[in-house]
Order: C-alpha cells, then sequence, then structure tokens
C-alpha cells in the first residue's frame, strides 16, 4: 500500500489536484520544470500515451529534469524545451488537462534567476487558455525572495480578473505557517466551457 503524502505546502497541494485530474493519454504542460519533479509527476500521471511539455530557461533546469526522467523511464513522452515560458503557446496545443507553474528560482541554482511578473503572467493568460473543459492550473507562489511579494501581487490580480463564467479560482494557504510560507493558486476552466 502506497503511504499517503503530508499535504504540507504548495507544491504536496498542487500533486494532490493533478492526481484528481489528470489520467493517461492527457496532454500536460510543466511551465518551470526546475529540477524536475513535477515533470516526472504529470509524466506518471499522463503514461506512455500522453504528452508533456516542460519548458525552463536554464540549461542545467533541463539537464537535470532529463537525467531524472531517463532515470524513471519517462522521457519518451515528454518535450523539454530551454526556453522562456512566455513563449509556451508557440509548441503547445490545446486541450491541456494541467498546467503547473513553480514559481522563484531554481532550488539549488543560482537564487538571483527568478521568474518575473511580466513573463509569468503572460504564461499564466496562454496556459489558461490552453486548459480544456476541467483542466486545472496550479501556481505555487513564493513570497520570500526578492521580488516575490511583486510576481504574488501580478499572479492575484490575474487570478481576478479571470472570468467566473469560465473559470474557477482559488488561493489556498497554510494559516499556521509564516506569512512568507509558499502557497497555491488554482485555477479550474468550467466545464462546458470553450476549448
Amino acid at each position: 500500500m502506497k503511504k499517503k503524502e503530508s499535504l504540507r505546502g504548495a507544491v504536496p497541494l498542487s500533486h494532490f489536484y493533478l492526481r484528481q485530474v489528470v489520467r493517461p493519454g492527457d496532454l500536460v504542460l510543466d511551465a518551470t520544470c526546475g529540477n524536475g519533479f513535477d515533470t516526472l509527476l504529470l509524466a506518471e500521471l499522463a503514461g506512455e500515451g500522453g504528452q508533456i511539455w516542460a519548458f525552463d530557461i536554464q540549461p542545467r533546469a533541463i539537464a537535470a529534469t532529463r537525467t531524472l526522467l531517463e532515470r524513471e523511464g519517462r522521457l519518451a513522452a515528454v518535450h523539454l524545451l530551454e526556453v522562456g515560458h512566455e513563449r509556451l503557446a508557440e509548441f503547445v496545443p490545446a486541450g491541456l488537462a494541467a498546467a503547473v507553474f513553480n514559481l522563484g528560482y531554481l532550488p539549488g541554482g543560482e537564487t538571483s534567476l527568478v521568474t518575473d511578473p511580466v513573463r509569468t503572467v503572460s504564461a499564466l493568460a496562454q496556459a489558461a487558455k490552453l486548459l480544456k473543459s476541467g483542466g486545472i492550473l496550479t501556481v505555487a507562489l513564493y513570497t520570500g525572495h526578492e521580488g516575490g511579494p511583486e510576481e504574488a501581487q501580478a499572479v492575484h490580480e490575474w487570478g481576478a480578473s479571470l472570468s467566473p463564467r469560465e473559470y474557477n479560482v482559488w488561493c489556498s494557504r497554510q494559516l499556521n505557517r509564516p506569512p512568507v510560507a509558499p502557497y497555491l493558486v488554482l485555477v479550474e476552466r468550467i466545464r462546458g466551457g470553450s476549448c
């Protein structure tokens, strides 16, 4: 029997929601692949019949993700793209079951290389339009580094601007953690919506 994961933190909560939605054969997106853990989960959930697009601007992140996927035998269905996520609509088709954004900087990498509000909001808008009916978009937000609070505010403003007839938008924080603890924004494309 598989051990139940803890929901401590934004990423485990994101993974919980992804497990509810992504099915074998689905199209999915990791807009910030980093060290590859979100990409691996998406590849496991979508299976060999699925397609996964994983973006990062850092060669180190792409290499780490490739190494992890090769080790786990999950590279075949993954498109690794060393491109900024603000260009994702050039590569990814409509019909996504899920899109994952894990913002901030590469864990273990250069902390001055961070996602920024303008590119992030552009990428979020593109990904939301590519979601199929019932698809979700998860955003793990980090406010403890320089630029983090501004990026979080931009994500909040973008989420609040989405039509409630087309999207459900949630913000989920742990009340018993410090104010700078990572938290999750979840967007669901309402069933029966277009795409």
